[in-house]
């Protein structure tokens, strides 16, 4: 793996440096200490993995993450910084991040999180060679029933298969994708509706539902902050801070969990269906 790295303090870049070095972990190509230099140096050596600060002279890091993304979707970017407000480290998984590494810099979570960032690319790179492969032959178009299996799969990971909302939530979601419409052009009483049932009851539903997937992503999470299903679905299908206010309510240290926001979980459902 070929890594950049960014970080207005040289002692950092230096061991940053001597740790992906030294570990074998792979080739440092580059590096620099504000953001302008970052974004017009790693368009021309297309990094693997970029470890970025994310408060950056000239440019910051989240805007940096967000430029780079838009030229270059595949990059991936972790972000080491000393900031522990809440509201930014969302932001910064919202501009496209993996990861998010605390200052100071700890060796052991540095090679872990390095190690499943490297690991993703590796998988990722495996499956562009198998559609490659079957491009000509495997049909891009997904029957229903196929939806349906994914759909199920995804909830089923999320603890949610017993819900009663469960099947209100697959029925909006098979309606969507028979339309293509996204569910923020939809109005949310209208497809409650649709379903023959009072729309209220129907909507509490899906909450309950809802929230009982992010009960069981926060445990997941507490269990194993790095575990795959819980970095791609914490920041996906649920927003950073209702994940984080989850976890500290069963830790006892909110006295309320994480919000529902059912946008989020719909349109985050329905991307990772077009990404199956």
């Amino acid at each position: 793996m070929q890594y950049y790295i960014i970080d207005d303090d040289a002692s950092i870049v230096k061991i940053l440096t001597n740790l992906i070095e030294e570990n074998e972990l792979g080739e440092i190509i580059g590096s620099s200490n504000d953001g302008e230099t970052a974004l017009r140096e790693i368009m021309v050596c297309n990094p693997d993995i970029v470890l970025v600060d994310l408060l950056l002279p000239k440019l910051d890091g989240n805007s940096l993450v967000r430029e780079i993304k838009l030229l270059n979707p595949r990059i991936k970017f972790i972000m080491i910084s000393q900031v522990s407000n809440a509201k930014l480290i969302e932001e910064s998984y919202n501009s496209g991040i993996e990861f998010f590494i605390s200052k100071p810099i700890n060796k052991i979570e540095v090679e872990k999180v390095t190690s499943k960032v490297a690991e993703k690319i590796e998988v990722e790179n495996m499956l562009d060679g198998i559609k490659k492969v079957f491009k000509d032959v495997s049909p891009e178009k997904k029957s229903q029933d196929n939806n349906i299996k994914i759909i199920k799969h995804i909830l089923g990971r999320f603890g949610m298969l017993g819900e009663k909302g469960t099947n209100d939530i697959i029925k909006i979601c098979m309606y969507l994708l028979e339309t293509k419409k996204s569910f923020d052009e939809c109005n949310f009483n209208e497809l409650s509706s649709m379903l023959g049932d009072n729309p209220k009851t129907v909507q509490q539903r899906i909450r309950r539902a809802i929230k009982i997937g992010l009960t069981n992503l926060a445990y997941i999470g507490i269990e194993d902050y790095y575990n795959e299903s819980f970095q791609d679905y914490s920041k996906g299908m649920f927003d950073f801070v209702s994940v984080k206010a989850e976890m500290d309510y069963i830790k006892g240290k909110n006295k309320t969990g994480g919000k529902v926001i059912i946008s989020k979980f719909f349109e985050g459902l329905l991307l990772q269906c077009e990404d199956y």
